[in-house]
């Protein structure tokens, strides 16, 4: 039952940061609207029938009954047609679309407030508001990773001993025990224990544990001088590493191959001992790091995704299982953050650190998603912005008239498309995470 409770209190927390995310999203659209002078008339969370509004001065504030994004309601978005009439030919429902949305446009600008109106800014405000959510994001991202890496730390090996084999298994073997006729490991035949804190190997003063691992995979067979800390006491040991084979691993730990596709291995000593692992705070420089790379994985993942669709179609489909790295909904990432917060055997600094990192995590595909050059994304909106300025300013350049703001309404048919494909996508992806979800444990 606890475990149940557990999950739910996981589940909760991801709605909850993810809510805040998305309400912070639209803030940071709404306040420099506000400060260009534009009418915002709805500052909404969610989708749907209205659960709960209040209004302030000319803005109703509100949530909504599905909490699955916001907006806020800006006067104005697409300007008038140039001549303001509408042609009926065989394309007809979409020119009907392109009016209604210049209709609706028209109908939210009352009298005096013609100059409010959001495409009457100038190109470098508008591009400021559309700008502002996706940055507030980033930032938001930045915070929490700071917390996660500066704060709380992440686990990493440390120079002191947490595990001592009692004899040597070979790399290729899938036996976890020991049985007879296996070698005794080193390690524990010269005397280490658990709780020993490395000082040094060979005359090296030991740092970081992969200096202590890189000198015994060295000297195989030779005996090496390893000095430890044990209850403050400094103590001299004699330790043989072992001749043994070993899988040789890539920089992402992954087994590496030969042209034949069979593992490559290495001759290595060996002595059986483990690092103990502690949470160790990082600097400021990692936190830009972890933000730069998630950025560059999240957008390798959206310029890869009608391949990673297709991928999790066929697991969704058929017996293949998901990629732990592919694209999920928000029920898989609820069903992540319930699956840590319930793990019995993890300490509760580890599952708060994660359920961080899954929201700033979040709050990174908020970003780069919502910069794609795509309406009804705040990067369609940004994308036109440029356009306009581009065309002005070759317009200028040849002395030729001012060619006005550019009509966006006239991508409402690709918008429809991009609704359409986004709403599929999500629907496919909800139901993967529900009938095949990803199997991080």
């Amino acid at each position: 039952m606890d475990s149940v409770l557990a999950f739910i209190l996981g589940v909760v927390i991801i709605a909850l940061g993810l809510a805040v995310s998305i309400g912070l999203h639209e803030i940071g659209h709404l306040v420099p609207a506000k400060i260009f002078g534009v009418k915002v008339t709805q500052y909404m969370i969610g989708f749907g029938p209205t659960v709960w509004s209040r209004r302030r001065g000319e803005t109703e504030y509100g949530v909504k009954a599905v909490p699955l994004g916001g907006y806020i309601s800006m006067i104005g978005m697409f300007p008038p047609a140039k001549d303001g009439t509408v042609k009926a030919d065989s394309t007809g429902f979409f020119r009907g679309l392109v009016q209604d949305a210049r209709d609706q446009s028209a109908e939210t600008i009352t009298a005096g407030d013609e100059d409010r109106a959001f495409y009457r800014l100038p190109v470098w405000q508008r591009i400021i508001v559309m700008l502002g959510g996706p940055t507030m994001n980033l930032v938001l991202a930045v915070v929490l990773f700071g917390v996660l890496l500066m704060g709380v730390g992440i686990q990493q090996p440390s120079t002191t001993v947490g595990s001592v084999s009692a004899c040597v298994l070979p790399d290729t073997s899938e036996r976890q025990e020991c049985e007879a006729g296996d070698p005794a490991a080193p390690g524990a035949a010269a005397g280490v224990e658990p709780g020993d804190r490395i000082i040094s190997v060979e005359g090296t003063p030991i740092t970081a544990w992969d200096q202590s691992t890189a000198i015994i995979r060295s000297h195989p067979g030779e005996p090496i001088e390893v000095v430890v800390e044990r209850d403050g006491v400094e103590r001299t040991l004699a330790v043989t590493p072992l001749l043994t084979e070993r899988y040789v691993y890539d920089d992402r730990g992954e087994i590496v191959t030969d042209a034949d596709g069979e593992p490559v291995t290495e001759k290595v000593g060996f002595v059986g001992i483990g690092a103990a692992y502690e949470r160790a705070a990082q600097p400021i420089t990692v936190v830009f790091q972890t933000v730069g790379d998630n950025v560059v994985a999240v957008s390798g993942v959206i310029l890869n995704l009608p391949q990673r669709l297709v991928d999790v179609a066929n697991a969704a489909f058929g017996p293949g299982e998901r990629d732990p790295n592919g694209p999920i909904s928000v029920v898989g990432v609820g069903r992540v953050a319930g699956e840590i917060a319930s793990l019995d055997t993890v300490p509760v600094l580890d599952k708060a650190a994660g359920l961080i990192g899954i929201l700033a995590s979040l709050n990174i595909a908020l970003f780069v998603f919502n910069l794609i050059p795509l309406l009804p994304l705040d990067g369609g909106h940004i994308a036109g912005a440029i356009w306009e300025a581009i065309r002005r300013g070759w317009a200028k350049l040849r002395r030729k008239p001012d060619p006005g703001p550019v009509d966006l309404a006239k991508l409402m048919p690709l918008t429809l498309g991009v609704v359409v494909i986004l709403g599929g996508m999500s629907a496919l992806l909800i139901y993967a995470d529900i009938v095949k979800p990803v199997a991080l444990f």
